[in-house]
């Protein structure tokens, strides 16, 4: 923890991807591998051509401007953000200019806490705008994918009021989180679908702000916390040293093989890129009865699922606030219990053997074999007597590694528990006849050799022994020694 006052202000892109068209042109809005595929001649410039408004993404911001308490303009109209660059291929940007009237304007948002305490984010602005094209640096050339040209761009401004790199990702996995359960975007950083700049400064005291450093395009939220950290430890070494002189306004990377922060740009003054008015799309008036349809049909946010999940289901509030953080992984919740699982038996399988097998794979859970009907398998399994627990864990373990049904793998591989009274009772009767001095240590006071009971039989059986009616037998057994 930096000993100095940190002030952290966040700008997160993220592309609407949940359109079918592009934010200004007929163009097909969906993500592939195949380059330069989804291009459209009002994406390219071309001669002639004329961009018209997605309306679709404009409800998708005016839904989101009154999630974030932004006030939404009466008139709503788009400059052009002048600037070269290779892949800009118009040579200019279609946006909103953030000192003028944006789709939202001022605003904030409340965030909770892992620990369950709270801090507001108070944001400057939220503006739609269309993203660039993709540029790829590789060794001895640069290649330009035009599919992402004219994608739909949110732009999400914070004013800067985070100071710590938890925080601000607690901050971030909400918004995320929103942009999920709206249909916004499917918001996966894998895709560059997300992309941050962050700002940072530190100061002695709270009513002054040091000199504010950007980090540039940072693709990811566990490099957005380590590009924080990493520039509050900098620039506090440099005051520490007496040479804050040398922070200067600038613009920086961050450098995943160094895991530092690396110089790009002097950033003096803002930029001027020239904003003048788009001349091809006229003011769009904003009806106040649709923007209030909008408004009535927000679904249901996270936090909104949380409390459902703690007060219908049971759930801790820890493990209800795992379960929301991304809706897929809600959604798939919700379906294991509307197949009938007990929401804590389905809670506690996926925040830990399911969400970590994902984390170890680098997968979603929407590519996960596991689907809730196949789950479903397994806990019924549990439930019914058939399986015990540990065995569940190695089900789950072959089911994964076979990509077969668990009830086919129960069957292939004789998973089940032995609940056969008299064959059971065969095999205590002669651990017991077997153990005559741990009998006898076990009368005597040793109470906690039961276990050693259990364990022998459990071993004779292979792990398959149900383990209530082994505790029931041996009870009754050792009670006639």
């Amino acid at each position: 923890m930096s000993k100095y006052y940190v002030t952290i202000g966040l700008e997160m892109h993220c592309e609407g991807s949940l359109t079918n068209t592009k934010a200004f042109s007929s163009g097909k809005n969906e993500y592939t591998e195949e380059p330069n595929c989804n291009v459209s001649p009002v994406d390219m410039a071309f001669p002639g051509i004329l961009p018209v408004v997605n309306k679709k993404c404009v409800e998708q911001a005016i839904m989101l401007s009154t999630i974030l308490h932004a006030r939404i303009p009466e008139y709503m109209y788009f400059e052009r953000k002048n600037y070269y660059y290779p892949d800009l291929p118009k040579g200019y940007q279609i946006t909103q200019n953030p000192p003028e009237e944006c789709v939202g304007n001022g605003g904030y948002i409340d965030i909770e806490r892992a620990d369950g305490s709270t801090f507001r984010v108070d944001i400057d602005n939220l503006h739609l705008e269309e993203d660039a094209a993709q540029l790829t640096h590789l060794y001895d050339t640069s290649t330009i994918n035009y599919n992402r040209a004219g994608v739909p761009l949110f732009e999400l401004v914070t004013t800067p009021c985070l100071h710590s790199a938890d925080d601000a990702i607690t901050y971030l996995e909400y918004i995320r989180a929103i942009y999920q359960y709206c249909g916004i975007s499917e918001a996966d950083s894998k895709k560059g679908q997300i992309r941050c700049d962050v700002n940072v400064s530190i100061s002695d005291d709270p009513n002054t702000l040091g000199t504010k450093v950007e980090i540039k395009n940072v693709n990811s939220f566990s490099s957005v916390r380590d590009a924080i950290n990493y520039e509050i430890e900098r620039q506090s070494d440099l005051k520490d040293q007496g040479r804050y002189d040398e922070v200067e306004q600038e613009t920086r990377r961050w450098d995943e093989s160094t895991m530092s922060t690396v110089h790009m740009r002097s950033k003096v003054d803002a930029i001027d890129y020239k904003y003048f008015v788009e001349p091809n799309i006229p003011r769009i008036k904003l009806d106040p009865n649709w923007i209030k349809e909008i408004q009535v049909n927000i679904p249901e946010l996270p936090y909104e699922r949380k409390e459902k999940y703690m007060n219908e289901f049971g759930l801790s509030a820890y493990d209800a606030g795992i379960i929301i953080k991304e809706k897929p992984t809600a959604d798939y919740f919700e379906k294991c219990v509307e197949l009938g699982m007990d929401p804590k038996t389905a809670a506690n399988w996926l925040c830990t053997q399911i969400l970590g097998y994902l984390y170890q794979e680098d997968i979603s859970i929407n590519e996960f074999y596991l689907t809730p009907e196949l789950m479903n398998q397994i806990t019924t399994a549990i439930k019914d007597g058939v399986i015990s627990s540990k065995q569940a864990k190695e089900v789950f373990a072959k089911s994964l590694e076979e990509k077969e049904e668990p009830n086919t793998i129960m069957d292939k591989y004789s998973i089940k528990q032995m609940d056969n009274d008299s064959e059971l009772l065969d095999i205590v009767i002669k651990v017991l006849d077997n153990s005559p001095e741990q009998i006898k240590q076990y009368k005597g006071g040793l109470t906690n050799l039961f276990n050693y009971f259990v364990g022998q039989v459990m071993k004779e059986t292979k792990g398959q022994a149900n383990p209530v009616k082994l505790k029931e037998l041996l009870d009754q057994e050792l009670a006639k020694r």
